[in-house]
Order: C-alpha cells, then sequence, then structure tokens
C-alpha cells in the first residue's frame, strides 16, 4: 500500500492509481511505498530487469530514480501544473544481481518553477548502488 500526502491533487492521485505510475513502471515492477514532495520510496525487483552478463541494468537504476523524481516533482508543483525532467544524472558506484533494490528520494531544492530531488538506490543490505540526481521543470497547464 502507497503512502500520499494528504493533500495530494486529486486528479495526480487518480492518474497515479489508475496507470500505476505508467507503462515503464509497470515493466519494470517497480512498487511505491511512499510518495510526496519532499521524500518518495519505491522498490524494484533486479529479476526481469539485467543486462546481458546478469548485473541490474544501469538504466534500469535511472528508470527507478527518474520515477520516483518525477512522481515527487508533479507533487511539489501540485493542482494546475506539471513537471517535466530536464536534467538526469546517475552514479553507479556498486553492482547487483539479484533481490530487490529500494530507492529513497529527498528533495534538495523545491521552487516555484525548479525542483531537484537526489535518489538513492540501495541493495537489501543497505548498501549504496547508485546516486541518481533529477531536475524537473515545473510548468501551468
Amino acid at each position: 500500500m502507497t503512502l500520499f500526502p494528504a493533500d495530494l491533487d486529486p486528479e495526480l492521485y487518480e492518474r497515479l492509481i489508475t496507470s500505476g505510475g505508467g507503462a515503464l513502471t509497470r515493466k519494470m515492477g517497480i512498487e511505491f511505498s511512499e510518495l510526496g514532495a519532499e521524500r518518495s520510496v519505491a522498490r524494484m525487483p533486479v529479476e526481469g530487469n539485467t543486462q546481458v552478463i546478469g548485473l541490474l541494468h544501469g538504466g534500469a537504476h535511472v528508470v527507478l530514480g527518474e520515477s520516483l523524481g518525477s512522481i515527487s516533482s508533479a507533487i511539489h508543483a501540485g493542482a494546475g501544473r506539471y513537471a517535466v525532467g530536464i536534467e538526469i544524472n546517475a552514479t553507479h558506484s556498486r553492482s547487483v544481481t539479484e533481490g530487490w533494490v529500494t530507492g529513497t528520494c529527498t528533495a534538495l531544492v523545491l521552487g516555484r518553477t525548479l525542483a531537484t530531488h537526489e535518489i538513492v538506490i540501495r541493495d537489501e543490505e543497505g548498501r549504496r548502488l547508485s546516486t541518481v540526481r533529477m531536475t524537473n521543470m515545473l510548468r501551468d497547464r
């Protein structure tokens, strides 16, 4: 079950519920446990998201990070606004071949027109696997 902020825009809530976070998020097996502007948390299985030699694909780290950063930014943007990613980068520090990874997204800057988040992805033992930083532009509809 996902924890949502009490003041979440009802339209965004409906989109998150009906889409499951989007088609790619569902394909990757991402499960959200907490969503908010300041902090969001989700996990993703390694199985099904590996590259040719069996390691969790670097792009999978980025998909998890961007999913969390985008939703957190959209929550911050509020009703009648939306978030558009304008920059993302990732540093991979360690590999993993099995189990689940967890991404914890923390706001670095929550402004009127930009939101920047850092997403730290860890394995089941709590070891840092990668650090993703994402900036979203916040726009009016």
